[in-house]
C-alpha cells in the first residue's frame, strides 16, 4: 500500500477503505509518513468529504492509536456528556452530580481550559481541597460509590488526533467535518462511555458560527458514534451570548451551586434539562424523555442533585462547606460595574469577545503555560432582549487589579444596545438522534 495512491484514491473523490484509513493513521502515528503527504491528504478530504463508514473508521483508526479506558467494572451503563465549546458554559459542573442524583453513573475525564476562561478541571480546582488525580481503581470505587467522579484526562489518549489536529492548525484544514466529528468523537469512545451526549454550539460565541454547520457537525458526530456501537444524541444550542450570567472559575461554580438549588439562570437550567434527559434515557434510566425530564427536575427540587454534588466534592478531597456558603471560593478585590451609556434593549452581546475580556482578567490561558486566576471574570445581569435603563449596570467586574480600562473599552464594543423591538434568542434549535 503506498501513501500516494491513498491520496490520489482520495483527491480523486472515491471513497477509502477502512485498511487504507488505518495505514495512514498507523503510519503518521508512528513518524513513518510524513508530514507533507498527510497535509496533502487532508486538503483532498477538506474538498472532497468523506462517507459516513469512512469517517467512523477514521475515528476508530484514531481511537485505537493509544490507550483505551476500561470502565467495564463500573455498574451500568456509563453515559458522557461533550460541549464543542463556548462561554459561560457550565453544564458540566451541574449534570454530574444531577443525572447520578437519579442513578446514572457518570465517569466523567476532563481538561483544562485554554482560552475563555478554565475548563471543566479548573473550575473544580476553585473549590478548597479538591483533586482531580486520583488512582484508575478509586476513580471507579467512586463512581460505583456515588455514581459520579471527575478526573484529569491522562494516559495516551488517540495520539493520532494529537498530531493530526496540530498539522490541521497549520494548513487550513481545521474547519472539516469529517475530521472535526472525528477528532471529537475518537477521545469520547476512547474514554470508555457506553452512551454519549453531545451539545453542538451555534452562533457567535461557538466553532459553528451558524445553524447548518452545526446540525451538519452533529449528524456527522451521532452517526459515527451509533456506527460504532456507542448509543448518541445531540442537542443544537445557542451561543450568540453566555450561557447562564457567569464567566469566571469560581463564579461559573457558584452558579452552578445555585442552579442545583433549582435558583440558577433559566438557560443553564433549561440546558442542562436537555441535555441530562438524553443521558438519562441512553442510560436506560428512563423511557422517554420527558420521564427523564420529570425525574431530573423533582431531584432539583427535593434537594437530591444538590447533595449529590456535596457528596462529590467532599468524595474527592473537596471542602462541601462552599455549597452551602459559596463565598467560601476564592474572591477577587475588586468589583467594578459597567454602566449603560444608553437606554433600550440588549440588542447584542458578543460571547467570545465577552469570554476574551474575562481572559484579560486571568480567567482563561493565552496559552498552555499561562496561570489562571480562579477568583476573577465577569457577573452578566442583562442578557439580549432585556430592558436597560441609562446609567444601570450591565455587568459587574470581578477583578484584582483596580485599574480595567483595557477591559471595559472591550466590553463596551461587545455589548449594543437598541432601541428597536429585540427578542430573545432560541436556547434549544434541534435534537439529533440519527
Amino acid at each position: 500500500m503506498r501513501m500516494y495512491d491513498i491520496i490520489e484514491k482520495k483527491r480523486n473523490g472515491q471513497e477509502l477503505t477502512t485498511e487504507e484509513i488505518k495505514f495512514f493513521i498507523d503510519g503518521y502515528t508512528n513518524d513513518q509518513i510524513p508530514d507533507y503527504q498527510i497535509s496533502a491528504l487532508l486538503m483532498a478530504i477538506y474538498f472532497q468529504d468523506m462517507t459516513e463508514e469512512e469517517r467512523a473508521s477514521l475515528t476508530m483508526a484514531m481511537v485505537e492509536s493509544g490507550d483505551q479506558i476500561d470502565l467495564s467494572a463500573i455498574k451500568g451503563i456509563k453515559v458522557d456528556k461533550h460541549s464543542t465549546g463556548g462561554v459561560g458554559d457550565t453544564t458540566t459542573l451541574i449534570l454530574a452530580p444531577l443525572v447520578a442524583s437519579v442513578d446514572v453513573p457518570l465517569a466523567k475525564m476532563s481538561g483544562r481550559g485554554l482560552g475563555h476562561t478554565g475548563g471543566t478541571i479548573d473550575k473544580l480546582e476553585s473549590v478548597p481541597g479538591f483533586h482531580v488525580e486520583i488512582s484508575n481503581d478509586k476513580f471507579i470505587d467512586l463512581v460505583n460509590k456515588n455514581k459520579v467522579a471527575v478526573i484529569g484526562q491522562s494516559g495516551n489518549l488517540t495520539p493520532a488526533d494529537k498530531k493530526l489536529y496540530s498539522l490541521r492548525d497549520v494548513t487550513a484544514t481545521v474547519s472539516s467535518i469529517p475530521l472535526i466529528a472525528s477528532s471529537i468523537m475518537s477521545k469520547k469512545i476512547a474514554s470508555g462511555a457506553d452512551g454519549i451526549v453531545l451539545d453542538v454550539k451555534t452562533g457567535a460565541g461557538a466553532f459553528m458560527k451558524n445553524l447548518d454547520d452545526a446540525k451538519a457537525l452533529a449528524h456527522a458526530m451521532v452517526s459515527i458514534g451509533n456506527r460504532v456501537g456507542r448509543n448518541t444524541m445531540a442537542v443544537i444550542s445557542d451561543m450568540s451570548q453566555p450561557l447562564g450570567y457567569a464567566i469566571g472559575n469560581a463564579l461559573e461554580v457558584k452558579e452552578a451551586i445555585a442552579t442545583l438549588q433549582g435558583n440558577g439562570p433559566e438557560d443553564l437550567t433549561e440546558l442542562c434539562l436537555t441535555l441530562g434527559s438524553q443521558m438519562v434515557v441512553l442510560a436506560e434510566k428512563a423511557d422517554t424523555l420527558d420521564e427523564a425530564r420529570e425525574k431530573l427536575q423533582e431531584n432539583l427540587k427535593n434537594g437530591k442533585a444538590f447533595e449529590t454534588f456535596k457528596r462529590f466534592l467532599e468524595s474527592q478531597g473537596g471542602d462541601a462547606s462552599v455549597a452551602d456558603n459559596p463565598d467560601l471560593l476564592p474572591q477577587a478585590a475588586y468589583k467594578i460595574e459597567l454602566p449603560a451609556m444608553s437606554s433600550g434593549k440588549v440588542k447584542k452581546i458578543i460571547a467570545d469577545e465577552l469570554g476574551t475580556a474575562a481572559m484579560m482578567l486571568g480567567a482563561g490561558r493565552a496559552t498552555k503555560e499561562s496561570e489562571i486566576d480562579l477568583s476573577v471574570g465577569i457577573v452578566l445581569h442583562k442578557k439580549i432582549g432585556d430592558i436597560v435603563k441609562e446609567g444601570e449596570s450591565l455587568l459587574t467586574i470581578h477583578s484584582n487589579r483596580e485599574s480595567v480600562e483595557d477591559v471595559t473599552e472591550k466590553l463596551y464594543k461587545s455589548i449594543e444596545i437598541s432601541k428597536d423591538n429585540v427578542q430573545a434568542p432560541n436556547l434549544i434549535y434541534a435534537t439529533i438522534t440519527e
